[in-house]
């Protein structure tokens, strides 16, 4: 209404022809939906036209009944809007589908109700005996929304522990609630300062708290207390209806589940006749441990392994060896393969962890049908190994002097005993507790060295407390090499440390056996000789010694220790036609002093410094060192002796 029109409406009753009704400017504010300030505008044009104080009453009267009958229209309008929301909660958990979604329309439209600046809802946790935060509308710190509340802490665990609505206009002011640093500092995070919690009930007991917040002072009404109760129930009423879903569909699946095991039982039965089968045609075609996890992977549909017990899980591999099942370790099972309580090795099934009982007993069976067949290739190889050793106790002993039976026998072992070969002595350097664990020791020895002999076309056999090897050496191969790779690979095997000594090379052993008698002795003084020079775990031969390696080796080979000492020397001097022999000796028998070596060949300091720098490049840079210094002069007596000097 115009002011105007309102002013032509209180005009004294003089003025118009009727009197206007009290009631009439406040209706039309009705109509048109005005605000409850509007309604004092009639009696205040009213006073001022100085209309008599009979008709400002009646204004006043009319006034007041308006705005009961606007807040009555409110009221309505506001009891419709939340009875239309609560259908529409209601509709909504009627066909639940998304139990997040529906508790985040709840705090939706209570937030949106009461006219909050947050709205949140929590579930209890009865593990942990808190609340935590479930479904938050309107929040912004990160800290707020990860809260957990436990019980009798702050407004909301009170909710939680008591089942009674708490409000509050002021938390931060109100000491009825225990305050704690952590919910202190996310509601100063969120800023919030009223708050107002309902529980959420499932009969009798308490699941949660629904929550309505301002970031400002406020006191919440009863009816806004009710309204969120009424969604409180909503929300209750949508987790147990989501419950009980789940659990239907868990049962549903468990009767599934059970139907198709029912199904599959004879599928199970028939697949576990097929392994038996299968098993027992391998053992008797005399196949392998591959070929046994090849056929196990192939009935039980996965990837099916043997491993030696070192690399298999060790926690597992014994629970299963302890059991005699096999175990589940990760998304794999682990079936020990074992002999008379001794480990073999186990049968891994990867990436399968849900394994049926009959599949799980099928596993199982290959594992006993691999220890049957590892321990009768043991014994096969046993027997091998007995063979070869007892042909090298033969040539080591000289007992058969035949060269055709000492061939006959090599070649049904595939070896050639008319190639080039070493004798290796190996021995093991640890120091056993008794003389049990010694023996055990000395046995993994021979049986390493007897594998790798049988590997490499040669021979062994344990003699002296050690084992003794005759390999052969391939082209471009030396008896030091063959020493080292041996030393390493037997160390490796038996997990200790395996000192070797190696012969110099032997050749035409079937015409002459006895070399490899005196080629053992040989690499025996080259085993001791790295015992007592502190290399234990190493591997060498005679001509890794030096001038020692004369007295070690079995042939004194002079000529090749001149020549691996001195030898660049000699042949600078026979190309160049220079003397660094005569400075090279002249300067040993002068103390190793160049003024003196100078004055015993005649020649200026700078001439004997230039020769000795040559000498340094051709020998090394630690020509001068005393045990390098000790060899060089013995290569020159041994050199004038096989060849006077020149003049």
């Amino acid at each position: 209404m115009s002011r105007d029109h309102l002013q032509s409406a209180e005009r004294p009753a003089t003025e118009a022809t009727a009197p206007v009704p009290a009631e009439a400017p406040f209706l039309e504010l009705l109509a048109r939906g005005a605000s409850a300030d509007a309604y004092e505008q009639p009696v205040l044009l009213a006073r001022a036209g100085g209309h008599p104080p009979e008709r400002i009453a009646a204004l006043e009267h009319a006034k007041l009944l308006a705005l009961r009958v606007r807040s009555e229209l409110e009221g309505r309008r506001r009891r419709e809007a939340e009875l239309s929301a609560l259908f529409e909660t209601a509709h909504d958990l009627a066909g639940l589908r998304d139990l997040d979604a529906v508790l985040q329309a709840i705090v939706q439209r209570a937030r949106s109700l009461l006219g909050t600046d947050v709205a949140y809802l929590s579930l209890n946790d009865p593990e942990r005996g808190d609340t935590y935060m479930r479904v938050t509308e309107g929040s912004v710190a990160a800290r707020f929304q990860q809260l957990r509340l436990g019980m009798g802490e702050g407004l909301g665990g009170l909710v939680a522990q008591t089942a009674r609505p708490y409000v509050t206009d002021d938390y931060f002011k109100d000491h009825r609630f225990q305050h704690t640093t952590s919910i202190d500092g996310g509601v100063r995070d969120e800023g919030l300062v009223a708050i107002l919690g309902v529980p959420l009930m499932l009969g009798h007991h308490v699941i949660g708290v629904l929550y309505a917040a301002d970031r400002r002072a406020r006191v919440f009404e009863r009816e806004q207390i009710a309204l969120l109760g009424s969604f409180a129930a909503l929300a209750a009423a949508a987790i147990d209806t989501a419950n009980l879903l789940t659990e239907t569909r868990s049962a549903l699946a468990g009767l599934e589940r059970a139907n198709e095991i029912i199904q599959d039982r004879s599928g199970v039965i028939e697949r576990a006749s097929e392994v038996h089968d299968r098993l027992a045609e391998l053992v008797l075609r005399g196949g392998g441990v591959h070929d046994v996890a090849a056929a196990v992977a192939e009935v039980l549909d996965g990837t099916v392994e043997f491993t030696e017990a070192a690399a298999a899980p060790p926690e597992a591999l014994e629970a299963s060896r302890a059991e005699g099942h096999a175990v589940r370790h990760a998304d794999d099972w682990i079936a020990a393969v074992a002999a008379g309580g001794e480990l073999l090795g186990a049968l891994v099934l990867r990436g399968h962890p849900g394994l049926d009982p009959v599949d799980q007993r099928t596993l199982e069976r290959a594992a006993m049908v691999t220890s049957l067949l590892l321990l009768a290739r043991r014994s096969a190889a046993e027997a091998e190994q007995r063979v070869r050793g007892e042909l090298l106790d033969d040539l080591l002993d000289a007992r058969d002097r035949d060269p055709r039976l000492l061939r006959e026998r090599a070649s049904r072992l595939h070896a050639d005993l008319d190639a080039t070969h070493v004798v290796l002595a190996a021995r093991l350097d640890g120091t056993a507790a008794d003389a049990e664990q010694e023996a055990a020791a000395r046995r993994r020895l021979w049986s390493a060295a007897s594998h790798l002999a049988a590997t490499r076309h040669g021979l062994a056999a344990a003699r002296d407390g050690g084992t003794v090897l005759l390999l052969p050496l391939t082209p471009g191969d030396t008896a030091t090499d063959l020493a080292r790779r041996t030393a390493r690979q037997l160390g490796t095997a038996v997990h200790e440390a395996v000192t070797v000594g190696a012969s110099a090379p032997v050749e035409d052993l079937t015409d002459h056996p006895e070399a490899v008698t005196a080629a053992y002795a040989e690499g025996r003084r080259c085993l001791d000789a790295l015992r007592l020079l502190g290399r234990s775990g190493d591997g060498a031969a005679a001509e890794d010694f030096g001038f020692l390696g004369l007295l070690l080796a079995t042939d004194r080979d002079i000529a090749g220790f001149v020549d691996r000492t001195i030898g660049q020397v000699v042949s600078y001097d026979d190309r160049r036609g220079t003397d660094l022999l005569r400075t090279l000796d002249a300067y040993f028998a002068s103390g190793m002093s160049p003024a003196r070596t100078k004055d015993e060949l005649h020649v200026h300091v700078n001439t004997v410094a230039q020769r000795l720098e040559r000498i340094g490049r051709l020998l090394g840079d630690d020509w001068q060192n005393p045990a390098r210094a000790l060899e060089i002069q013995l290569a020159l007596r041994l050199h004038r002796l096989a060849a006077p000097e020149r003049h």
